[in-house]
């Protein structure tokens, strides 16, 4: 069954990082490997974002130039309103339960991945991270290794 696999900031690091090392190793075959299966990798505007916003800041433009080359091989999907919208409404839901995932000043990109996979409403959805204490209340999330093709 074909997985719609949502990349959080931490795969998508590793999958733009150009070294060899172990961790971006394993993640471009783990993506690679999932690709080949049939499975659907998407990155979000907003997990660019913040990929993006770490790179421009250090000056990586290999790393940038990667990350730009996975936002066409891979489903790129953008911000829109009813995705912008259901985040909202999780911020909120996520404060008057007091379980946020991110202090109250910050725009909390987690809710807006979050809103975006539940409004793209495919089946077999999960959020591929390193962090699932920021996912798992709101929607299927695993840690990125343990997704297997």
């Amino acid at each position: 069954m074909v997985k719609a696999v949502f990349l959080d900031s931490g795969p998508l690091g590793l999958l733009s990082n150009p070294n060899n090392t172990p961790q971006p190793v394993a993640c471009r075959q783990w993506a690679a490997d999932l690709e080949a299966a049939g499975h659907r990798l998407i990155v979000s505007e907003i997990t660019d974002y913040e990929v993006r916003r770490e790179l421009t800041r250090l000056g990586s433009t290999i790393s940038l130039n990667l990350l730009d080359r996975l936002g066409t091989r891979m489903q790129y999907l953008p911000l829109d309103t009813p995705s912008m919208r259901r985040a909202a409404d999780l911020w909120a839901q996520a404060r008057q339960q007091g379980r946020p995932t991110a202090g109250d000043n910050t725009i909390d990109c987690d809710m807006i991945l979050i809103a975006q996979a539940q409004t793209l409403a495919l089946p077999n959805t999960v959020i591929a991270t390193a962090n699932l204490g920021h996912f798992r209340t709101y929607t299927a999330a695993e840690l990125w290794w343990t997704i297997t093709p």
